[in-house]
């Protein structure tokens, strides 16, 4: 099982910049699970105390689970999100997958009035703004049901995705107040291949496309650099936003650490210090292999 605890501070240094918080929680369902499964989790060897990551063998029928909580603000804006998930990993061949995967849960999105800023009170004119105090009387939480879901062709060598979310917008949603929120679907497009260069490095370029409407495609595209299958390095651009570098590694059979920094390239460069983003990550029940880290 792995539990996955992260948080991101977006455009750090601004006043009430975005920022996100998130668990996450997965596991393989053992019962269903295909004998021949079994993962290829690396040891640490006494005489090179070695840690490496786990690598899945193909060809095996795979029912997964998982949970997880996204606690967002951005301004005056705070999203509440938890989602169960089910995953279903089928095998094509001995060297590739097609796996399937749908999220299902409920949404909270609500207004702080504390957190705007309202034009009178920035320029102190004490000019009563009749319709933001409209605006902000009529605002409660508004509760809806998410889903998501995606398709992703994996294997050695290379991986394909598409998912989307917010599939069903507002359709359904609960309580007794108008709302101005307006959720809408997200698309993504990703996909990259693995190239063994040496025998301990493995460089994996990749491209990531997002798509909302009505905002225009946005596309990202990164390398990502495995020395030793433990440690990791990558850096991404992000068209007309930022550029990204990534570190990570695996500090033990159990525990893994990443980072991330994105160095924004628009005007917005001038008031922030960039954004921030760091992972921890637990891996339940992998052997440590018989000697400490």
């Amino acid at each position: 099982m792995n539990v996955s605890l992260g948080g991101r501070l977006q455009w750090a240094g601004l006043e009430n910049a975005p920022k996100t918080t998130y668990l996450y929680v997965s596991a393989p369902a053992a019962k269903w699970r295909n004998p021949s499964m079994n993962r290829t989790y690396g040891t640490i060897r006494r005489g090179d105390k070695r840690v490496r990551h786990p690598r899945a063998r193909y060809g095996s029928l795979v029912h997964a689970f998982g949970g997880s909580f996204v606690a967002d603000q951005y301004g005056p804006f705070r999203q509440l999100k938890m989602m169960g998930t089910y995953a279903l990993h089928l095998p094509l061949n001995r060297d590739f997958n097609l796996s399937f995967g749908t999220s299902l849960g409920l949404s909270n999105r609500s207004f702080i009035p504390e957190n705007a800023q309202v034009l009178s009170v920035l320029t102190n004119t004490g000019v009563f703004d009749q319709t933001y105090d409209a605006y902000a009387a009529n605002q409660g939480a508004q509760n809806t049901m998410e889903l998501e879901g995606g398709l992703y062709f994996h294997g050695k060598g290379g991986f394909f995705g598409v998912s989307a979310t917010q599939l069903t917008k507002d359709y359904v949603q609960f309580g007794n107040r108008d709302f101005n929120f307006d959720p809408s679907m997200h698309l993504f497009v990703t996909g990259g291949m693995e190239f063994q260069v040496k025998r301990d490095l493995t460089i994996t370029p990749a491209f990531l496309v997002k798509y909302v409407r009505p905002a225009p495609v946005s596309f990202e595209i990164m390398s990502q650099f495995e020395f030793q299958e433990r440690y990791w390095a990558a850096v991404s651009y992000r068209h007309k936003d930022a550029i990204v570098a990534n570190l990570g590694m695996y500090v033990s059979n159990q525990f893994k650490l990443g980072y991330s920094f994105d160095l924004p390239i628009t005007p917005i460069r001038n008031y922030s210090a960039g954004s921030h983003e760091l992972v921890l990550t637990l891996m339940l029940g992998r052997s440590s292999g018989g000697a400490s880290f």
